[in-house]
Order: C-alpha cells, then structure tokens, then sequence
C-alpha cells in the first residue's frame, strides 16, 4: 500500500508555525514511507479566504523545502484540491446520508438549542444535541420547496462509542453520550470542516491523517462519516499543540507566530525545519542538530510525544547560528551581499563585495541571523557614516576617546596596510599613552563603523583603507569638539 498524506490549511491567515511543523511531519513521515504527499486547500470560509494567505502558504512551504506530489498548483486526479469547487460532492453525500438515515434535516432553532444548554447546565450534564428536533422527510420537503432548507445533521448512534488507535496518543475512546448530532450541511448548502475534510481525506485515498490535537474531539465524527461512506478509516496521528516559554499555548504575546516572520527575520530554512522538527520529536542518540537526510530516514510518529513541545526562539536563535557558520564562506557572503544591498538600494561594486568576502568569515563566526549582520557591515559601503547614538554615548564622551583618535591618526599614516601591521600600530600607540585596549579600542570602533557593534577593529579598518579610517577619526573628533 501507498500511503498517502495530505496537509490541508485553510487560506484564512498567514502560515503558523505549528502548522508547519504539522506540514513537516507528514512530509517526513511519507518521505521516509516512499509515499505522496497532498497539498490541498480547506478554503470553505470564502469571507475570510484571500489570495494572500494563499501565496503565503505556499511561499513558506517552499521556503521551507516541504514539496508535494499532488496538489495545489501541482494538479492530479481531484481537479484543484480546493474545497471551494466541490460544494456539488458534499451536497451529494450529505444527502445519499440522508437517503439511508445516517443523517436528517433538523427543525431547531436558535432558541431550542439555547434550551438544550440552560437545561444540560442546570443539571450539570453535557450539552449534546440528541435530534429531537428532527423533522420528517415531507416537512423538510415542503421547507425546502419553500425556500427555507433546513440544515442536516449526521445522525450518532447512541448508545455507543468510537475508538481508535492514535499513532501518537495510543487508544482513544469517545463515548457517544459527549458526541452531539452535528451538522454536516448548513441551510445555505456550504458544508462544515466536518463533512468536506472527511470527504475529502476519503476521496483522495488518505492513509494517514497527521494532524494537531485540537481536532482530537472531532475524530469520531470524522470517523463516523467515514463508516457511513463506506470506506477504509485512515490512521490518525494528533501531535500536540506548541507552547511558549511560560508554558501556555503559542501565541502573538510570546512574539512571531508566522513562518514568513521568521524568513524575514534572517532566519534559514534549514534551521527552522531543524528547530521544527525537534519540537515533539527526537532523532535518537541526544542529537538536536540533524541533516534533513537524516531525518527522514529517522523519522517514526511512534517518537512523537504526547507532551506539548515549548518554541523557544532563544533557542532557534542559537541552532540558527550553527546552521550559518556550516555555510560556505561564499555563500555566506552571497546571501549576506544581497541583505545589503537591498539594504543600501543599490548593487555592491566589485571591489565591495570583494571586501565583504574579506571580512565575512570573522562576522560568520558570531552570527545568529543574517538580518542582525548586515547592518554590522554597512559601514563598509557609505561616505557616511551614521552614528547609533547609544554608542556614542557611552564610549565617545569618557578622556580616553579623543586621545586615542588623535594618536590612531598619526599611528595609521604610516602603518602598514595589513592586519598585523595596524594591530601592532595601534597597540604601540595605547602603550604610549597608556591607555587599555578596552578604553583605548572602543573609540576607534564607533568612529570607524558607527557603532560599538561590529566585526573585529583590525581587520575592518583594513577592508575600509587607510584614506576613509583616517577620515572617519577626524570626523569623529570634529564632532566630538
């Protein structure tokens, strides 16, 4: 057998980070099976559906290097995999359930339902419509020639119950008295997630439906549609949901959410399935940083835990870090070339970016994000520099920061270009005027780069030339009078 997977977002909102680590584990689970992976749109919400979130669902699977093989904009057997064009399917099955009493057109209202509430919490029982209001054939019959359809509701046995084996929770078991006879067919004729991701999973032959834990409570209902079609019940794995530092669930208040936020913030897409990918799941021998390759041939939803994984950007921080300095020095250089440049708003010059190929293996060895590095090396490609006012602050205004430009001046005039050469120069000069590295450095730091942060002094004077370091010194001591 083929086993088949499909990750099905809705086109409501930009692509969340736990619906990428709920993309990536079916990827890896079906890569490591030899099995296809299906894209498809859950996009039945048309109010709150737009093209955007559409592109950036699919940008950040990309991004992520998360491919389908049959799908949205991939094509296959099932016309667009958008649920928006087969409101004709659903109608059908609702009503072939109705046809052979697995379901009904209900006669309650607003206020009936409200009732069944007050009364289950008055005696303290759970409020699960139980169909009794439901209406005969020819009544529903006549509302519908009236114009006034009534929904359908899927009828749950009762007495009963459903279980199933989770892949990652084990056994399950759901007592129909907690299950309420829900609707699958609304009186505008658009289907619930209920009905159209149940249809959907069994018309394109899903094996295994790898989903989050906040769909649990809907499995038997799934599962009944399922039985009342027909076919075979796919395997169910729910992963559970991402908390944050302080243990609560994931959300805005403990920072970005999205995966786009995560690209734009100089974050890589190796670090990120990387960090995803640990959250909930362990690749065996107490490793955290792991080859893509290697996670597909470790992957096993029997590894997944039961227990709500914490996204600690610290953390993805961190391995983001040892994902850049595993770049080749080139490509560093490349991707961190063009932050800059798009930073600068125009292309580097040969020259330039000779220079930051110079200077990008000191700043590698430091960088947590590309994003943070790029302004460390602008000043590399200005006539003039911006002064990050904290900075100067705190070191241009203490007796050391003048008399240290002063003889910096006079020491690189004559010093040779090289690194070695203005570290011995400058060193010489603090001796005389004995000043420490820390006092004496800083200063030349912020009048050469405009900032107290920036890659090593000596080889950034280098790459900058003796003509624009000696330059920058005389315009910081202009300004500092």
């Amino acid at each position: 057998m083929t086993f088949r997977v499909r990750f099905a977002p809705s086109p409501t909102g930009f692509l969340h980070v736990g619906g990428g680590r709920t993309a990536l584990y079916n990827w890896l689970f079906v890569r490591h099976h030899g099995g296809e992976f299906i894209l498809r749109s859950d996009d039945t919400d048309s109010e709150r559906s737009t093209d955007e979130f559409r592109a950036d669902i699919l940008d950040s699977l990309r991004w992520l290097g998360i491919d389908w093989d049959e799908g949205i904009e991939v094509g296959g057997p099932h016309g667009t995999y958008r649920q928006s064009d087969r409101f004709g399917r659903y109608r059908e099955v609702a009503e072939a359930f109705v046809g052979s009493g697995a379901a009904y057109y209900d006669g309650a209202t607003s206020d009936d339902l409200k009732q069944i509430r007050d009364e289950a919490a008055a005696s303290g029982t759970s409020p699960v419509y139980d169909g009794r209001h439901r209406l005969a054939i020819e009544e529903a019959k006549k509302q519908i020639a009236e114009g006034e359809t009534p929904p359908i509701r899927f009828a749950v046995p009762r007495p009963g119950e459903t279980r199933f084996d989770d892949a990652v929770r084990g056994e399950v078991v759901f007592g129909h008295s907690n299950v309420d006879d829900f609707v699958i067919l609304r009186s505008d004729g658009s289907p619930t997630y209920h009905l159209a991701s149940t249809v959907d999973d069994v018309d394109y032959a899903i094996t295994h439906v790898v989903r989050g834990e906040d769909i649990l409570s809907s499995t038997p209902k799934h599962i009944l549609i399922t039985q009342a079609m027909g076919a075979e019940q796919p395997i169910y794995a729910h992963l559970s949901l991402l908390n944050g530092p302080d243990g609560k669930k994931l959300s805005k208040r403990h920072g970005d959410t999205a995966i786009r936020a995560y690209r734009e913030s100089g974050f890589l897409p190796t670090a990120v399935v990387n960090f995803l990918a640990i959250l909930g799941w362990s690749p065996g021998d107490d490793e955290e940083v792991v080859p893509r390759s290697e996670m597909v041939k470790r992957f096993d939803l029997g590894a997944v835990s039961k227990n709500p994984a914490v996204f600690d950007t610290t953390k993805l921080e961190w391995m983001n870090g040892v994902y850049i300095r595993q770049m080749s020095p080139e490509t560093f250089a490349a991707d961190l070339g063009d932050l800059v440049a798009t930073d600068l708003g125009r292309d580097l010059s040969p020259a330039e970016t000779q220079s930051l190929v110079d200077l990008a293996p000191l700043v590698q060895e430091r960088a947590k994000l590309l994003t943070e590095v790029a302004p460390q090396v602008r000043f590399l490609f200005v006539d003039e520099l911006e002064y990050d006012e904290t900075s100067w602050g705190k070191v241009m205004t203490t007796p050391e920061a003048q008399v240290s430009l002063q003889g910096a001046a006079t020491a690189m005039e004559a010093a040779e270009w090289t690194h070695d050469g203005v570290e011995t120069a400058l060193r010489a000069m603090l001796e005389q005027h004995e000043i420490s590295a820390r006092k004496g450095l800083q200063p030349l730091r912020v009048a050469l780069t405009g900032s107290s942060v920036s890659p090593p002094l000596f080889e950034s004077i280098v790459a900058v030339g003796r003509e624009s370091t000696l330059a920058r010194f005389e315009a910081a001591l202009r300004r500092i009078g």
